[in-house]
């Protein structure tokens, strides 16, 4: 049973796990900021789940008291029915029998209603913190948006318009595979609002936040897999020069070429 079921405590503590991480690797960066903010997201979910699983006892004895209502104003207006001495004629017959008909749809139109208030209080709220989840998700997109694998490729000149590329390989693939743990536990902090609440809408608003997850992990192994088909490189792309300039000289024989290396713009 222990592997039945996600354990939102497990996965609280997973997040925070990553966002030490993260933290660790790319201190005060907007992914440590996102990861953050998911972590707290999680650890509101635990007491959400909760409070959704259990019954609403105050509404539930409220929509009883209702429902009763209801049932003695049918019973008196009932009762208040006239009994017409001898054998109903035809036209008074249908008339009593679509009265009859009318009245007893009202009434379970309105003990349908009542009895799924509860849900669609807990749906309400479940569809609110899903929704959030979806916007982090999005979030998270939007800073590996700009994390290519060309970055250290070293390819053309920088035209000012993108935060610094000063990312190595290895720090690269670290991003980007810290956002595609980010999107799988929005995931699964998603899926724990639908462990123990049993409602169609609300499932299919999670399927939703994991098929969006699924798609944006996979823009984001397509390029780690271009970035680890790439020889390895220790420096920064900053280091890298273009390819058209000319090779710089021995450290024991500097030049003018080589001196305003650090001026030019990373590739």
């Amino acid at each position: 049973m222990a592997y039945r079921a996600l354990d939102a405590e497990r996965i609280e503590r997973t997040i925070e796990r990553l966002s030490q991480r993260v933290e660790l690797r790319f201190p005060g960066s907007g992914l440590a900021g996102v990861v953050s903010e998911l972590l707290g997201v999680a650890r509101h979910t635990v007491e959400t789940t909760d409070w959704i699983s259990k019954p609403l006892v105050t509404l539930r004895v409220g929509i009883g008291l209702l429902g009763l209502v209801i049932l003695g104003g049918l019973a008196v207006s009932l009762s208040s029915l006239q009994v017409q001495a001898g054998p109903p004629t035809l036209p008074d017959l249908a008339q009593g029998i679509e009265s009859a008909i009318g009245d007893v749809v009202y009434v379970a139109v309105a003990v349908f209603f009542l009895m799924t208030i509860e849900t669609r209080v807990k749906r309400r709220r479940a569809l609110r913190a899903i929704h959030e989840l979806r916007s982090i998700a999005h979030v998270i997109d939007m800073h590996q948006l700009t994390k290519d694998p060309e970055w250290v490729l070293a390819r053309g000149k920088e035209t000012g318009l993108v935060p610094t590329r000063g990312m190595t390989l290895f720090e690269l693939s670290r991003y980007l595979d810290y956002c595609s743990e980010a999107l799988s536990l929005t995931g699964k902090v998603a899926a724990l609002y639908v462990q123990r609440f049993d409602d169609a809408v609300a499932l299919d608003a999670v399927n939703e936040v994991e098929q969006l997850t699924t798609g944006l992990s996979r823009k984001i192994w397509q390029k780690l897999t271009v970035l680890y088909a790439m020889p390895p490189v220790e420096s920064s792309p900053a280091d890298h020069v273009d390819s058209a300039a000319p090779a710089p000289q021995p450290a024991s024989a500097p030049t003018a070429a080589a001196a305003p290396r650090s001026a030019a713009p990373p590739v």
